[in-house]
């Protein structure tokens, strides 16, 4: 079984379309969605409308809920605050009713995929270290936990086994320094994998962002992958 997994698009259209591309005949099996479909992007009702037509399984994210009150936006900075009550007056509401309808996890093949966190997914922590990698893994009992959340591609690896935590990046908005688009190939019989890394018109995306009246600053990190 080949996996595409992708998170983090954030209403970037072009990014998510230059993904998909890229997959297209990759002889991938199953393609999940992590999450976080919505927010800080100009185009979330087409993102979400591609993700529901091309995932196999498509996970709950904190932007995916507190674009539709789900979930608080307190803790979110300013800036996201002001793209998570954009996206809400944006959604339709067949793709509000869609977001809602997400889980926060999904087991098969001895995976698990969330969006953030093994232990409490609805709370929205992070693993951004291995030492918070390491209370992670006392928390799942499969033999990779795929996330997403930080926009940050890393591997943890729990001490003498092979179970892992992989953190495939962010198609819409990388904050590794690198602004492609990122997403994971896995191959579950050969228990291999990958990041991908891929080119896309990030121009058109910034101008989109400026003229919906989203805080430029939104626009402005895409082009440093911050």
């Amino acid at each position: 079984m080949r996996y595409a997994l992708i998170s983090d698009i954030h209403g970037n259209r072009e990014a998510l379309d230059a993904v998909l591309d890229n997959i297209d005949g990759k002889e991938i099996d199953r393609i999940i969605c992590l999450g976080d479909i919505v927010g800080y992007g100009a185009d979330p009702n087409y993102c979400v409308e591609r993700i529901r037509e091309i995932s196999d399984i498509v996970i709950a994210g904190n932007h995916d809920h507190a674009a539709i009150g789900l979930t608080s936006i307190a803790y979110f900075n300013i800036y996201a605050q002001q793209a998570a009550r954009w996206t809400a007056k944006t959604l339709t509401k067949k793709n509000e009713e869609y977001l809602r309808s997400l889980e926060f996890t999904h087991i098969e093949n001895d995976l698990l995929f969330v969006h953030s966190t093994p232990y409490q997914p609805e709370l929205w922590g992070y693993v951004l270290s291995p030492w918070e990698a390491e209370l992670q893994f006392s928390q799942f009992s499969e033999k990779i936990c795929f996330i997403g959340h930080s926009h940050t591609p890393v591997e943890y690896r729990e001490p003498d086994t092979a179970r892992r935590i992989i953190n495939v990046g962010s198609v819409g908005q990388p904050r590794d320094n690198d602004p492609r688009s990122c997403y994971y190939i896995y191959d579950n019989d050969a228990d291999i994998g990958r990041w991908i890394r891929v080119e896309y018109p990030l121009d058109i995306t910034i101008h989109k962002i400026i003229d919906a009246g989203l805080p430029p600053v939104l626009a402005e990190r895409l082009q440093w992958g911050k």
